[in-house]
């Protein structure tokens, strides 16, 4: 079976080539990136339900509780989902946000791993 042809490190000036994304002397520079949006679960089959999720749910949750009538852009899980697919595809973790409310949510409360010790 032919074997698929090598691609140019992707690091910026890099004319090394490579099977991987980066090359073996840049790959540690670049082992924290942040992976593809596919890659962490949103790809074609995420975008169809998110589409039909927006039409049924046309209103900002956080805006709609203010007072405020703002389109929904985002469909934002409630619980970060950290690449839990039953809790990424857990309709009742879902909430219809505009983008504004979303980079507030996200920033505020879902950027970091909230613990709970039990008493």
């Amino acid at each position: 079976m032919p074997m698929k042809p090598k691609q140019p490190c992707k690091h910026p000036g890099c004319p090394r080539l490579t099977n991987t994304r980066y090359c073996e002397l840049h790959a540690k520079l670049h082992a924290h990136d942040r992976e593809s949006a596919s890659e962490r679960g949103y790809g074609s089959r995420w975008q169809k339900v998110r589409k039909q999720f927006l039409a049924k749910h046309p209103l900002c949750a956080e805006c709609e509780r203010a007072g405020k009538l703002t389109p929904a852009t985002v469909v934002d899980h409630i619980k970060p989902h950290r690449k839990d697919a039953t809790l990424f595809w857990d309709e009742s973790n879902w909430q219809p946000l505009c983008k504004k409310c979303h980079d507030r949510k996200t920033r505020n409360k879902d950027r970091y791993i909230e613990y709970t010790y039990k008493k």
